[in-house]
């Protein structure tokens, strides 16, 4: 993701003209946006990072429920 940060800051410096990165070549502004791209379509897939995301949020959806279920027991048995 800092690679799009970093993208974002020398395309707003090149649009702006501010300082040496106004004669900064557009190959060296649009750089960072290509290295994010192929870092997400070629290694996040290959290191299974995506898949985890994916795993880590219906694990956290599933703890979730658990303690939801479990508060809604623990009413259940006070009101008894």
């Amino acid at each position: 993701m800092w690679l799009v940060y970093v993208g974002l800051v020398l395309l707003v410096s090149k649009l702006l003209d501010v300082g040496p990165l106004a004669d900064l070549a557009w190959w060296w502004v649009l750089l960072p946006f290509i290295a994010a791209g192929i870092w997400w379509e070629i290694f996040e897939r290959r290191l299974g990072l995506d898949r985890k995301k994916a795993f880590d949020e219906l694990e956290q959806a599933k703890k979730d429920r658990i303690a939801r279920a479990l508060e809604r027991d623990k009413v259940n048995r006070i009101r008894r």
